[in-house]
């Protein structure tokens, strides 16, 4: 019988705990009868499960008929890729044979007699998504790992003009906290401050504990205590339900292992990307066992006005919870042991 689990990021595995709340939340929005909403960024620490409810959700809306879903890669120009997106789905080329449009100048179709081609991306989109308005029918944009590129500047600012044009246009974009907050710093870019972001927290302990009993058919004790190992982090629960699986089903000769996927698949990575102040600052949480901010910082030697930006920096990038006021603990599994090891 094939692993339920996988290794492998942004695939969505066989095995998972969905999001139902926050996967709602985007779908009801997206279909209301009025809409308010048009653009949601999904964001958390690397291995939250950004890419599989991303995935999950553009499933769901490609099963309506009212809408087309088209996903587009960050690292190419994003307009031109969209346009020809839009020409290779069947009911926007229907549209745009029926409404004869000429897109002859991108390579796309033939050259229409007495009609001048269009040579502008931007201005072909607006034409096809009016067309799409007028059939009732929208259409999801999706965008894995969003950053700061050129190629995102000038897709958003076009997008800003769809939504302006009360054009039935939805983005859901997905990305590390970092790179969100560096793209919507862009002073031409402010409205990405207004989309709401849903930051992925830890999955619900309980639908971990049911995954891992039914499949490992194990008692509700040994299930909490593997639960317990992943501390509701989407990749760890995926790992550790990996190797058990390849186990036998005994997860306690695979813990050296478990430890070693997650440092070198996620953490080496996380920890690369924190400057030396944030290192610090995660030093002095990995070692007060307590969690208690005011023991932290006398630990390190910080005063708030200095501690409290590093804090809030790791909150938002999804490494510490600072959800008890007054203390702050790591969100993921084993990783006082890693930096502690690292530092």
């Amino acid at each position: 019988m094939q692993n339920p689990f996988t290794l492998t990021f942004g695939r969505s595995p066989l095995e998972s705990v969905d999001r139902p709340v926050q996967i709602n939340e985007i779908i009801e929005n997206f279909t209301a009868d009025t809409i308010n909403q048009q653009m949601f960024i999904i964001t958390g620490v690397r291995g939250s499960g950004k890419t599989v409810m991303m995935t999950e959700i553009s499933h769901r809306l490609r099963e309506n008929d009212d809408w087309v879903v088209i996903e587009l890669n960050p690292a190419t120009e994003l307009l031109p890729a969209m346009l020809s997106k839009l020409n290779s789905d069947n009911i926007c080329a229907g549209l745009i044979k029926s409404a004869k449009l000429d897109l002859s100048f991108f390579g796309f179709g033939v050259s229409i007699e007495g009609t001048q081609p269009i040579t502008d991306a931007e201005t072909a989109i607006i034409k096809i998504l009016e067309r799409l308005k007028k059939s009732g029918k929208r259409l999801l944009i999706t965008i894995d790992e969003m950053t700061n590129s050129e190629y995102m500047k000038v897709f958003a600012g076009a997008f800003q003009i769809f939504v302006r044009q009360e054009l039935p246009v939805f983005l859901l974009g997905t990305g590390l906290y970092e790179n969100i907050e560096e793209l919507q710093n862009e002073k031409s870019l402010t409205f990405l401050y207004r989309a709401p972001k849903i930051q992925l927290k830890p999955l619900n302990n309980a639908a971990i504990i049911n995954k891992y009993k039914t499949i490992f058919n194990i008692s509700p004790e040994k299930a909490a205590q593997m639960a317990g190992l992943t501390k509701g982090y989407p990749f760890a629960f995926q790992v550790l339900g990996y190797l058990t699986w390849n186990n036998g089903g005994d997860y306690n000769g695979i813990l050296g292992e478990y430890e070693q996927y997650l440092s070198e698949f996620v953490y080496d990575k996380i920890w690369s990307e924190l400057s030396q102040k944030d290192r610090m600052v995660a030093k002095g949480i990995a070692d007060v066992q307590s969690g208690k901010i005011k023991e932290i910082r006398d630990a390190i030697g910080m005063e708030t006005n200095e501690f409290n930006p590093y804090r809030k920096r790791l909150i938002k990038k999804g490494i510490v919870s600072g959800e008890i006021r007054g203390y702050v603990y790591f969100t993921l599994p084993l990783f006082e042991e890693y930096v502690i090891e690292n530092y």
